[in-house]
Order: structure tokens, then sequence, then C-alpha cells
């Protein structure tokens, strides 16, 4: 069927999915698929679609590719729950999708993140380009988790409105989703067998702060440029530190000369 299809994943985003909905509404169809929140999302989706399923997380990539099976339309539009199309983007995707005439079998576009007060412009996290509007059929998530990304077989061309991005609702929300993210990369470095040194926790790190806040010119964000330069750098850090806690032996009993008491 000709026309915009439009898939998003949730789990308790009270908060953002209206904005998220609302910059989509006109589409000729919205898939939701829900990871059983417990909080208001799926009632506030109600008002956009009745095209709502219920699916136990198991991971980024695989959760996405679901919803995109979904979709039924010629084009589809994957979307998080924090994302929402700027005015120039919902414009560009409408006159993309009602010519059809074009080679392009995907488009990236810009993404602007909203952090702490502030849009990020620089540190690396602008334009952030993201392939997200694709043909039916010609695009399936992959990458390794959490760093999901789509996998094209075709020709990708530009768009240039941005995708609006409210990632971290706070300092405390960051620090939370770093907690998950780097339990998950920590969980890939494990599978592929890799080794970690003192040298990896030490200069990966650093060379994360230096690469965000010097050479992606993030001293131009203001303190916001130098706290993400810095959580980023504490990111790396704990990514390979979990990674290297995951390799160590386990112990089924207490250490020489311990007893656990009850």
């Amino acid at each position: 069927m000709a026309g915009l299809s439009v898939v998003i994943v949730t789990q308790n985003e009270q908060d953002r999915i209206g904005q998220c909905l609302a910059s989509v509404a006109w589409a000729d169809e919205i898939v939701v698929v829900d990871a059983f929140s417990t909080d208001k999302t799926v009632e506030l989706c109600r008002a956009y679609t009745d095209r709502i399923y219920s699916r136990h997380w198991d991971g980024f990539i695989p959760q996405k590719n679901y919803a995109l099976s979904l979709a039924t339309r010629d084009w589809v539009l994957s979307l998080d729950a924090d994302e929402q199309l700027s005015g120039q983007l919902q414009t560009e995707i409408r006159n993309t999708v009602v010519s059809g005439n074009s080679d392009c079998t995907a488009y990236s576009m810009p993404r602007k993140t909203y952090y702490l007060g502030r849009w990020m412009l620089h540190s690396g996290w602008y334009p952030d380009r993201k392939v997200r509007l694709i043909r039916k059929g010609s695009a399936a998530w992959g990458g390794l988790e959490p760093h999901d990304e789509l996998q094209v077989n075709g020709k990708v061309c530009s768009l240039h409105g941005d995708i609006l991005h409210s990632s971290f609702r706070n300092l405390s929300h960051h620090l939370r989703k770093l907690d998950y993210f780097t339990d998950a990369a920590a969980g890939e470095l494990v599978k592929s067998g890799r080794t970690v040194s003192v040298r990896d926790m030490l200069l990966h790190p650093a060379g994360m702060f230096l690469k965000m806040f010097v050479l992606k010119r993030g001293y131009l964000d203001g303190m916001q440029g130098f706290v993400a330069a810095s959580i980023s750098a504490f990111h790396v850090f704990m990514k390979y530190a979990k990674t290297w806690e995951k390799q160590q032996p386990r112990e089924d009993t207490a250490g020489p000369g311990e007893r656990s008491s009850r």
C-alpha cells in the first residue's frame, strides 16, 4: 500500500510519547510496540492509533525489527519514543512519500539532542545523522546492543530537517541509562572474547573526553558540553570495567577462611 507507516517502540514513556506521536499524527499508519508499560504510555498512544502491540523487551534490535514487520505501507519511518520530527522534516518526509519517484531506498536525517536545558550543536552530538526512513522490506535493524542501526540494502539519500531528541530527562536519568547501556556493551565485548587491561580503562576514557570536549568543540556547548564529555568518558570506563568484572572467575562458595552467615 502506498503511504507512510510510523513504527515506535515504547516502555514507560508517558512524559515524552505525546510529543512524538503528535509530530507524526498525519501519517497513514502508526504502529506502537510496547514492552508492558506500567504508566499511561499505552493510554496516550490510543489517542493516535489502535495498532498497539505488547511484547516483552528482549533488546533494541529484536524489538525494533518486530515493529518493522508490522508496518503495511510502502514507506516506513522508525522513531524512538523520545524523538519527534521538526516541522521542516515533516514536510520533507511528506514530499518524499508523495512523490514516490525517487531512486533512493532509504533516507538519513540529522538528529539534534536537548540536554540539560540546551540544544547540543557540538560535542560530536550534532548532526548525528540517523537512517530512519526506508522503503518497506529494504532494511533491518542490526549492529551490536545497545548501538542499533538500520542496515539498508540500497541507496541512502539525505534529508535536512532535524529529528528532535530528548534523550535524558536529567543527570540521574542519564546515569541510569549509562548503567543499562554499559551492561549491554560489556556483554557484547565478553561474547567477542575481548580482554581488558588497565591501559583500556585509563586511555580510552581520557581519549573520549578529549575527542568530545576539544576535537569536537564541546567547549562551545558550555557547561553542558563539559558534563556530556565527562559522563561519556565515565561511560567508556564503566564499559571496560564491567567487561573485566564479567570475566572474573565466580566462586559458588565463600572465599578461603570465610563462612556465609544467615
